[in-house]
């Protein structure tokens, strides 16, 4: 017996990946610009698709699940939605918010996704409720992302210029990596650079600082476990649920030391089940679009 054709796509701010699926077997993978609609436009994210289904052929697929970040509205959830159908008129078409990849992802279908990367957000399921806490972005929250973590180093190092302090090794080092000569320059800088994943990179010298001992980096990075945690820990609240919490997010699975930071704050509100994503997001949303092909069969199977 074959299993019909099923898409994944995840799609992000930057760049979308996508997975093509038959008989549970991965057939072709494609990487891509951002299709991400309130990022590039309509017209920007369906030349985007165009390019993947190009790549991995748009024949013979029945369903397809697209976890996307600023798809927080209906309408926004229906225009992506719109292009896909457009593209697949023979496949059923499923839109989520991208931090939903994560549980299915993980192989389980209750839980926390707690995501650190540009951003921050928690979402949680339980049983046939779910929520979400956080991803305002990063001129509200985002609150122990990436940027979040560099713009606290950017504030920390410019308080002590403002203080008439010497420079301490934060401030030096991340002057140094940003190619600058004192720390008193990064306040133009900062401005001058408004691209959030190049402050987002920035992060890794707090992580480096603080592995080194650095007192300052080290309450940054514990500043933003606890924040992560928060959000994991309101999510949780709202379900009833203690976890399992899965950690995902360039950030969150690449440093170690913001994963022991997250892991003590959640033990301390009795979240002991933490777990680190081991596979791509984008695996999540073939999970999502098998779930999907047998909801259409089960319904077929009723009439």
């Amino acid at each position: 017996m074959t299993t019909p054709a099923v898409l994944g796509f995840d799609i992000g701010g930057s760049k979308t990946q996508a997975v093509r699926v038959e008989n549970g077997i991965v057939t072709a993978e494609a990487l891509a610009g951002s299709a991400n609609i309130s990022s590039v436009g309509i017209e920007e994210a369906g030349r985007q698709l165009d390019v993947i289904l190009d790549r991995l052929g748009a024949n013979g697929i029945r369903a397809v699940c697209a976890g996307a970040a600023g798809v927080e509205t209906p309408a926004a959830e229906a225009r992506l939605r719109d292009l896909l159908a457009v593209r697949l008129p023979c496949a059923r078409v499923r839109v989520v918010h991208d931090s939903q990849l994560i549980l299915a992802a993980a192989g389980v279908m209750d839980g926390i996704a707690l995501i650190s990367g540009t951003g921050s957000v928690a979402w949680g399921r339980r049983g046939d409720r779910q929520t979400r806490t956080g991803g305002w972005g990063y001129l509200l929250g985002d609150e122990g992302s990436g940027y979040w973590v560099a713009r606290e180093a950017v504030r920390r190092s410019l308080t002590r210029v403002d203080h008439g302090e010497p420079a301490d090794r934060l401030g030096q080092q991340l002057a140094a990596d940003c190619g600058l000569q004192f720390p008193g320059q990064l306040l133009d800088h900062f401005y001058a650079q408004p691209d959030r994943r190049y402050w987002a990179g920035r992060a890794r010298v707090v992580f480096e600082l603080a592995s080194d001992g650095d007192v300052v980096s080290r309450q940054i990075v514990d500043q933003a476990g606890a924040a992560l945690a928060g959000l994991a820990v309101a999510v949780g609240n709202r379900l009833g649920s203690k976890g399992p919490v899965v950690l995902a997010g360039g950030l969150a699975v690449h440093q170690p030391a913001l994963q022991k930071a997250v892991r003590q704050r959640l033990t301390e509100q009795q979240f002991t089940d933490v777990r680190v994503l081991s596979v791509d997001p984008v695996r999540g949303a073939v999970e999502l679009a098998q779930r999907l092909l047998l909801e259409c069969d089960a319904d077929k199977e009723t009439k």
